[in-house]
């Protein structure tokens, strides 16, 4: 009788009390916020991809939402807010590729990075706050065009709100 009575106290503590804690089991903190404010990220740069500032803005929503029980609102009045730009998206080679006769060097390999400036308001704590740069480069040959580039920007844009997200929520 006392094993079930014990298995069922640790079963009622998992279902129950876990559930309701202020962080999550990856390590992320999110103690005393309740709610989080994430702004639109314009993109600042250079070159403009026309869609870039909406994936951005909602694969960091995404992140929050997958890993954290915050409610993201519409203003900022929140207990943490996130606001920032797109400042850097550019394409530079990494390698050279041999040429023969008179042609010049081309690229054999070239990086996009992306970079992001992000402000981080946590109202709750303020020592938790931070203003920082952020940048992901990726690696690609040939032309970086339609679905090419689109799979690149998915993946720099992941790991940019990972560092983001660990940054304000994990101290790393």
């Amino acid at each position: 009788m006392k094993k079930i009575l014990g298995i069922f106290v640790a079963v009622s503590f998992l279902v129950f009390v876990l559930p309701s804690c202020s962080f999550t089991l990856n390590g992320a903190s999110t103690v005393g916020l309740k709610t989080i404010y994430v702004g639109y990220f314009d993109n600042n740069a250079p070159f403009v991809v026309s869609n870039l500032s909406q994936n951005f803005t909602e694969a960091l929503k995404a992140r929050i939402r997958s890993t954290t029980n915050l409610n993201i609102i519409q203003n900022q009045q929140a207990d943490a807010v996130l606001t920032g730009t797109i400042t850097g998206y550019s394409i530079a080679p990494v390698s050279i590729q041999a040429t023969t006769g008179n042609t010049a060097p081309i690229a054999g390999a070239s990086a996009l990075t992306i970079t992001v400036e992000v402000k981080y308001v946590n109202n709750v704590d303020k020592k938790l706050s931070y203003e920082q740069s952020f940048s992901e480069p990726g690696n690609f040959t040939g032309d970086l065009t339609g679905s090419k580039q689109d799979n690149l920007i998915t993946t720099l844009n992941l790991a940019l709100t990972e560092d983001i997200f660990n940054k304000a929520f994990a101290s790393w």
